[in-house]
C-alpha cells in the first residue's frame, strides 16, 4: 500500500499544481488580471539563474536585440524599461551581491585589471554625483541601470569568456537575434519604398526607437562579422558562402539605415584597423592628429564660410545625404545636435565640477537654449531626450571628471585591445581581437554625435565587447597555437 502511495503521489501532486494554476489563471483573467500566467516564465527564469547563471546571461544577451520599451506597451507611465531584458538584468544584479556575499567572486584578475578600475573610478564618480544631483530619484535610477549592465555584461560576461568558443556564442546570439530585426525593419522599409528616408527613423520601431540606435548596432557588429569570416576555415565554403551573403545582409541594412552617424563611424573605424595593419608606430600618429588639429584651426574661418554655404539637406538620394552631413545652415538633425552641444557646454560652465547630476540633461537643457539656436524639432519639455554625445552629455551632467572617467575606459580599453592584438600567439585571438576593437572605435566615433550607453541595445555591445578584450587579455593572450 504504501509503495501504491508513493509511486502515484508525485502525479497526484503534478496534476494538484496544474488544476490549481489553470483555476487560479481563469479567474485572474475574469477579473482582467493579466499577469499571472507570466508566473510560470518567471519561476524558470530564477531556477535558471540560480543554477546556471552563464546560460542565464546568454539568454538575456539573445533577447536584448529584440526587447521593446515598457512605454510600448503601457502608456502612461512615468518610468520606462526594455522587457524583458532589464528586469532579468535586475535580478542578475541581486543574484551577483548574495553569490558576492557568499565569497562566491569575480576572479581577482578581471577585479584588477586597469579597465575594471576605469570601471570602478566611474561608477564611483556617478554615486558622488547622484549625492550633488538637481533631481536625485533620476540620477539614482540612472546609476542603477548602468550598474546590472556593467555587472551582467562586463563582470559576468569575463568569466562566461575564459572559454573561446563562448566568446564566439555570445556574438552569434546577438547577431541571430538582431538578423531577425534587420530582416523585420528592411521589410517594413520596403513597404514605403527603400529610398524613403523619413520611414527609416522608424521601420526598426519596436526593438529599436530610431534609426540611429539600430545603426550603431550594424555599426558594432560589421567588423565582427568580418572576423568571424576570416576565422572560418577555406574548405569550409559552405560556411564562408553563407557568412558572405550575411555581411552582404548588414551591409545593405547599413546604407538603407540613413543613419549618417554610422557612416562615419565606419569610416574612422576602418582607419582605425588601417593604422594597426601597418603598425604604424604612436608617435607618428600623434604628430598627424596634432597636425590636423592646427590645421583644422587655422582655417576654420574658411572651413565654416563654405559649410554654412552647404544647403543640401538629408534625403532618399544617397549623394544628397552625404553632402548633408556637413550642412550646419538648413539641416534640422545637424543645427538640433548643435544647439544640444551648446546646452551642455553652457550647463558645464554652470556646474563644471560635479555637474547636474547623472540622467538629469534632458530635464535641465530647455532653459539652456537660445532662440537663435532653436529648430523646428526643438523643444523645452524634456520629450526629446539627450545631449546626442557620449562625451558631453557626461561632462553637462558629471562634470569634467565624470567625461574623463569615460575616456578612461575608453583609453584603457583600447590600450588592452591594442596589446591583445599585437602581442597573442593565437591567430584566432588576434583576428577576433581586432575584430571586436574596431567595432569598439566604431562606437566610440559613434558616440561624438550619439548616446546609447542608457539603452540595453548599445550597452550588450559596449561593455560586452570590452570584456571580451580584457578576457581575451587575461585568458587567452598567452596561449600558444593550436597544432592542426
Amino acid at each position: 500500500m504504501i509503495n501504491v502511495i508513493q509511486s502515484r503521489y508525485p502525479k497526484a501532486l503534478l496534476w494538484g499544481i496544474l488544476i490549481s494554476f489553470i483555476a487560479l489563471n481563469s479567474i485572474m483573467l475574469a477579473l482582467e488580471i493579466y499577469y499571472i500566467p507570466l508566473l510560470p516564465a518567471v519561476l524558470l527564469f530564477l531556477t535558471l539563474a540560480i543554477v546556471a547563471a552563464d546560460k542565464y546571461l546568454l539568454v538575456i544577451v539573445f533577447f536584448v536585440p529584440v526587447s521593446v520599451p515598457l512605454s510600448r506597451l503601457v502608456e502612461g507611465l512615468t518610468i520606462d524599461m526594455y522587457l524583458p531584458t532589464e528586469p532579468l538584468l535586475a535580478g542578475l544584479l541581486l543574484l551577483y551581491m548574495l553569490k558576492y556575499l557568499m565569497a562566491d567572486r569575480i576572479d581577482l584578475k578581471v577585479l584588477r585589471h586597469p579597465v575594471t578600475l576605469a570601471i570602478y573610478f566611474h561608477l564611483g564618480w556617478l554615486f558622488i554625483t547622484c549625492l550633488t544631483s538637481t533631481d536625485l530619484m533620476v540620477s539614482f535610477k540612472m546609476l542603477i541601470s548602468r550598474l546590472w549592465f556593467i555587472v551582467g555584461f562586463y563582470l559576468l560576461a569575463t568569466q562566461l569568456f575564459r572559454q573561446e568558443k563562448r566568446m564566439h556564442t555570445y556574438v552569434w546570439l546577438i547577431v541571430i537575434s538582431f538578423t531577425g530585426v534587420i530582416i523585420y525593419a528592411i521589410f517594413n522599409h520596403m513597404q514605403y519604398g527603400l529610398d524613403n528616408q523619413v520611414m527609416a527613423h522608424r521601420v526598426a520601431s519596436p526593438f529599436y526607437k530610431d534609426h540611429t540606435s539600430y545603426g550603431a548596432s550594424l555599426g558594432f557588429l560589421l567588423p565582427v562579422l568580418a572576423g568571424l569570416f576570416l576565422l572560418i576555415k577555406r574548405e569550409n565554403i559552405n560556411s564562408r558562402f553563407l557568412m558572405v551573403l550575411l555581411i552582404l545582409l548588414y551591409v545593405f541594412a547599413t546604407v538603407v539605415s540613413y543613419t549618417r552617424a554610422t557612416w562615419l563611424s565606419i569610416l574612422a573605424s576602418i582607419g582605425f584597423w588601417a593604422i594597426l595593419k601597418l603598425k604604424i608606430r604612436f608617435e607618428i600618429v600623434l604628430v598627424g592628429a596634432a597636425i590636423l588639429v592646427g590645421l583644422f584651426f587655422s582655417v576654420r574661418t574658411e572651413m565654416m564660410i563654405q559649410l554654412e554655404q552647404n544647403r543640401v539637406e538629408s534625403s532618399g538620394e544617397f549623394s544628397e545625404h552625404v553632402q548633408s552631413i556637413s550642412n550646419i545652415s538648413t539641416d534640422q538633425s545637424n543645427l538640433e545636435r548643435l544647439n544640444r552641444w551648446s546646452c551642455a557646454l553652457r550647463m558645464w560652465q554652470d556646474k563644471p565640477f560635479f555637474g547636474f547630476g547623472p540622467g538629469t540633461y534632458q530635464f535641465e537643457y530647455g532653459r539652456y537654449q537660445r532662440s537663435y539656436e532653436k529648430t523646428q524639432i526643438s523643444t523645452d519639455f524634456g520629450t526629446m531626450g539627450t545631449a546626442h554625445s557620449e562625451y558631453l552629455g557626461p561632462l553637462a551632467e558629471t562634470g569634467v571628471l565624470g567625461l574623463l572617467s569615460i575616456l578612461l575606459v575608453i583609453g584603457a580599453t583600447l590600450y588592452t585591445g591594442i596589446r591583445v592584438y599585437l602581442t597573442s600567439k593565437k591567430r584566432s585571438i588576434r583576428i577576433f581581437s581586432l575584430a571586436v576593437l574596431v567595432g569598439l572605435v566604431s562606437y566610440y566615433m559613434h558616440g561624438l554625435l550619439n548616446n546609447f550607453l542608457d539603452t540595453d541595445k548599445i550597452s550588450v555591445l559596449f561593455w560586452g565587447f570590452t570584456a571580451l578584450l580584457v578576457a581575451m587579455d587575461i585568458y587567452h593572450r598567452d596561449l600558444p597555437e593550436e597544432n592542426i
